[in-house]
């Protein structure tokens, strides 16, 4: 079930925030976290219920063994953590990567291990992790053993489970008490939607409309057709933008349905286009699995402690294996070292250049390496990607006139071809939304005044400029705001003829 379908919407949500707010009345723990729960596994198992067996049984198993992580009296605690990792990443190996591994195993031994074609369930990429996580905290007495209840709503709440945000144990379980208070506060309900309208939004008004370019740019490369420079560019800017508003999109619309039932969501997105380095845009983007691979994976590697080469290492292993997370081919393992490498490089620029560059071009230089890198992310094979990257070496006349036969010394190749008004536009589209991304208001801070993330939102210098400039464009619950939203969801609800799914959900 899809957060941007009319059976979500219109049916499933009414429905399972009627339910709540009316078992909240009760005041009764199990009969409300049994609702959510309900609700959930429906949500998860309308796509397939068959691996709501394969959720269930990795919750069970998963809190067994955290059960006795928890007691000191276990014998061999560090081997009962070592065998949930060991299960958790056998189940998602099983599921995500066997194929992956059974062509590798081809090409190195001359034949490979045969597995039968699985889909792939939706989010076991995401409650892996976060079920790691548990079990490596269990171990460490890092937080306090959780009601059987409150862990399988932690796996398994809907508005998290399918593309994130990973939600650490720490930050939902603590918020149970107060959700089961939300029912007297209605007010959770207007902040919430009006979060998920914008995010709405921003899925259905812009990513969709700009995969409608994207797609059949990548597509003709993967055919081998024959594109120049303008096409290649407007297919990059097309899906550079297209992830970035599909992703912000979702990450608004899981932030807003969690506030509905008074649970606020850690803070996945904060406008990483902004960023003036590669450091600053993992930072900024998907911020819970940057958090994770840090504190699971790179700290305890060595992170930055054993001088620049292992800290480079470091790095290294850290991105590729979080490339190949997003997904079980060598383009993304490529997108992994690339965003290495290019980590790497923004930690020498920091300690060996003495001078700071301007923040315009910091953020330009960033915004672009990205762009090339999505190349990879995006492409479905190495060929693909390669065609679509010498496609910016064609150079058609009719554009670029006299200017490019003087770059045609420099290996760029001169093609006459009608260039179309769509694929000159892209230039300017790339601005407009590089400005946009770049000067307007983020969610969190329109919701500034309502704290719509679970970490303390202090407020930064432009926030407060803001507010203090344009104070109408910070969310309150008054009439105009009312009827802005209503009007954008009036828009969005047109736009549903066309469901398609998250980026985030394949991963």
């Amino acid at each position: 079930m899809l957060f941007n379908s009319p059976i979500f919407i219109f049916l499933f949500l009414p429905v399972t925030l009627a339910g709540f707010y009316w078992l909240g009345r009760r005041e009764s723990q199990v009969l409300t976290l049994s609702w959510l729960i309900l609700a959930s596994l429906v949500f998860y198992g309308y796509w397939n219920p068959v691996y709501l067996l394969l959720i269930l049984g990795s919750v069970a198993a998963n809190y067994s063994i955290g059960r006795l992580l928890y007691s000191d009296a276990t014998r061999g605690r560090r081997r009962w953590m070592w065998l949930g990792i060991a299960l958790n990443l056998g189940l998602l190996g099983y599921f995500k990567y066997a194929g992956f591994l059974s062509g590798i195993t081809g090409a190195l031994l001359g034949r490979g291990l045969h597995f039968e074609a699985v889909v792939l369930p939706l989010a076991i990429s995401f409650f892996t992790f976060q079920q790691i996580s548990f079990l490596v905290d269990a171990y460490r007495h890092e937080t306090s053993q959780p009601h059987w209840l409150s862990y399988l709503l932690y796996v398994t709440f809907f508005p998290q489970l399918i593309a994130g945000p990973i939600v650490h144990h720490r930050e939902f379980l603590s918020q149970v008490p107060a959700l089961m208070r939300a029912w007297r506060h209605h007010s959770h309900v207007v902040v919430g939607l009006s979060i998920f309208i914008i995010g709405l939004c921003k899925k259905v008004l812009i990513a969709d409309n700009l995969a409608l370019d994207a797609s059949p740019i990548f597509a003709a490369a993967e055919r081998g057709d024959p594109l120049h420079m303008l096409q290649a560019w407007r297919g990059v800017v097309a899906y550079n933008f297209q992830i970035y508003f599909d992703f912000s999109g979702y990450s608004d619309m899981a932030i807003g349905l969690a506030r509905c039932f008074g649970v606020r969501l850690p803070q996945n997105f904060r406008s990483p286009y902004r960023a003036a380095g590669i450091i600053e845009f993992w930072r900024c983007w998907h911020i819970t699995l940057s958090r994770f691979l840090r504190d699971y994976l790179y700290i305890p590697l060595g992170g930055g402690r054993h001088g620049q080469a292992r800290r480079n290492l470091n790095l290294m292993v850290t991105m590729l294996l979080g490339g190949l997370w997003h997904g079980a081919g060598w383009t993304f393992v490529v997108w992994g070292g690339l965003h290495g490498g290019l980590l790497m490089l923004n930690h020498g620029w920091r300690r060996l250049c003495p001078w700071t560059m301007p923040l315009p071009l910091a953020r330009l230089l960033t915004l672009l390496a990205v762009m090339l890198a999505w190349i990879f992310f995006r492409a479905e094979s190495f060929e693909g990607a390669l065609r679509l990257l010498a496609a910016f070496t064609v150079l058609p006349a009719e554009f670029f006139g006299g200017a490019a036969g003087l770059l045609q010394p420099l290996g760029f190749e001169l093609v006459d071809v009608h260039v179309r008004n769509a694929d000159s536009q892209y230039l300017w589209l790339f601005v407009l939304l590089t400005a946009f991304c770049w000067y307007m208001p983020n969610t969190q801070q329109l919701f500034s005044r309502y704290r719509p993330i679970y970490e303390s939102q202090p407020e930064d210098d432009k926030t407060v400029a803001l507010q203090r400039r344009v104070p109408a464009l910070i969310w309150r619950p008054t009439r105009g705001w009312g009827i802005a939203m209503g009007l954008l969801a009036l828009l969005a609800t047109l736009s549903l003829s066309r469901v398609s799914e998250f980026l985030y959900f394949q991963f």
